[in-house]
């Protein structure tokens, strides 16, 4: 058996650097991710006056209740999502201050117009510079009185958890009814780490009531990335091997660790500790046909190994993967038919079909999920390359190093 230690998880680091930011005093995060996405987030947290200190495996943030230390500042948000989006609503409850948001080209691409048309429901002046719901922006700050919103979270859910965050500090609170949500255990996650924050959010099926207070600084650890555990279980399962993760057990706040559940019905076996999670497997797989809109970002796991199964695998419900780093849908199925196996699309769905991947260089589009997902496909095809091996980087810079010492393992 390989014991497999995962690095801390991306969402959570990205809501406790924000839940951190908010609070009254200063919080210390145990063994949070250490990537170029994160990086970005305290990065961004230090261009706005925030104290942030970064030892190996803690990270200390000074809370300001109060908001940004600085009136001005402009902020490069990289390529992360959960920047772009969480740091420019921190920023709307400044009582004064004019902040603006920048972010790549790939970032510029990505939509958050849902969540700035409900900040300026909440009478936040923010203004885009180029296309409309698009970086750049510019929010000129003076505080959120708060009240009732609606909000459309079917394209992400980041929209809804960026404004649970910010409830508790407005001066009343919010109300939001939300019509549409995708990856909706991402919103519980926001709810339980609110609640670690001092924070008890009301949910009453898809309206949730967040209360005014503030947050109080805690010390919080931060679990193993399940989406990134998917790649090591997977390749168990592809590979007839045994792999357990530590730190995703039965506790385990992420609702991606429910890719084990897909891997089970794929014939492979799955046990699920207190401590941890043991895949087994002896390398066959059946096909299937899954949902996962609730755990989209493993949908490029499954489809790299799906050629592998017996029968056909088929994705249904994850059109929000085409609004990703880059159209992870369509990115899936054209690098698999380059590698010679017959894949159909839909708006919303994959399907993949048994064959026998040839090896071929593998169309990144920059997207870290792309490489990491074909990175298990290619245990079984050497000879697979990438156009841009590096842009693991922005969830785990050691990918390609821990990933070949765990394919070692097994050729030994």
């Amino acid at each position: 058996m390989t014991v497999i230690h995962i690095p801390g998880s991306k969402s959570v680091t990205a809501r406790a650097l924000f839940l951190a930011a908010a609070a009254n005093g200063t919080s210390t995060l145990l063994r949070p991710l250490s990537s170029d996405d994160t990086e970005g987030f305290a990065e961004g947290l230090t261009r706005l006056g925030y104290g942030v200190t970064r030892e190996p495996d803690r990270w200390h943030i000074e809370g300001r209740p109060d908001g940004p230390a600085v009136t001005e500042a402009e902020v490069h948000c990289r390529d992360g999502a959960t920047t772009a989006r969480f740091l420019p609503t921190l920023a709307a409850a400044a009582p004064r201050g004019t902040y603006r948001f920048d972010a790549s080209a790939q970032m510029r691409r990505r939509p958050l117009g849902p969540l700035t048309e409900a900040l300026r429901a909440l009478g936040v002046d923010l203004r885009h510079e180029g296309a409309e719901g698009h970086h750049p922006l510019t929010v000129r700050a003076s505080g959120v009185k708060g009240g009732e919103l609606t909000l459309d979270a079917g394209e992400s859910s980041q929209y809804l958890t960026a404004l649970l965050m910010l409830g508790p500090l407005t001066a009343e609170g919010l109300r939001i009814h939300v019509t549409e949500l995708v990856s909706a255990p991402y919103v519980e996650i926001t709810l339980a780490m609110m609640r670690s924050f001092g924070v008890d959010v009301v949910r009453e099926g898809n309206t949730f009531t967040v209360p005014p207070g503030g947050y109080r600084a805690t010390t919080y650890a931060v679990e193993p990335d399940a989406s990134t555990a998917s790649y090591f279980f997977a390749a168990a399962a592809l590979t007839g091997r045994e792999v357990t993760v530590l730190g995703l057990g039965t506790g385990a706040l992420q609702g991606d660790l429910r890719f084990t559940d897909v891997l089970r019905r794929m014939g492979v076996e799955v046990t699920t500790t207190d401590t941890g999670t043991t895949v087994r497997s002896t390398g066959a797989l059946s096909g299937l046909t899954v949902n996962m809109r609730d755990i989209s970002d493993t949908m490029p796991t499954l489809a790299a190994v799906a050629p592998f199964a017996s029968s056909p695998v088929r994705i249904e419900d994850v059109a929000n993967t085409r609004v990703k780093e880059c159209d992870r849908l369509e990115a899936c199925a054209r690098n698999l038919r380059a590698m010679g196996v017959t894949v159909h699309t839909g708006p919303d769905w994959i399907e993949i079909h048994p064959g026998t991947p040839r090896p071929a260089e593998i169309t990144t589009s920059g997207d870290h999920r792309i490489v990491m997902s074909f990175a298990v496909a290619a245990l079984r095809v050497p000879g697979v390359t990438y156009d841009d091996p590096g842009c693991v980087r922005k969830t785990f810079p050691e990918f390609h190093e821990v990933f070949a010492r765990f394919a070692a393992e097994g050729a030994g």
